[in-house]
C-alpha cells in the first residue's frame, strides 16, 4: 500500500537531526540570556528606559 510504509532511519540522518535540534536549543537559550542581560541597558540607551516602551 502506498504511503503506509514505515521509513527506515539512517544513523547519519538521525545524528544530523539531533545536531540541528541541539544547535536550536543552544541558540534559543543563548539569545534569551543575552536579551535578559543586555535588553534593559539597550532600552535605556535607545529610548530612556523600559517605562517608555510600548
Amino acid at each position: 500500500m502506498a504511503g503506509l510504509e514505515v521509513p527506515t532511519w539512517d544513523p547519519e540522518t538521525a545524528l544530523l537531526i539531533g545536531a540541528i535540534l541541539l544547535e536550536a536549543i543552544v541558540l534559543y537559550v543563548g539569545y534569551g540570556g543575552l536579551e535578559r542581560l543586555l535588553g534593559p541597558r539597550l532600552m535605556s540607551l535607545l529610548i530612556g528606559g523600559d517605562e517608555d516602551a510600548q
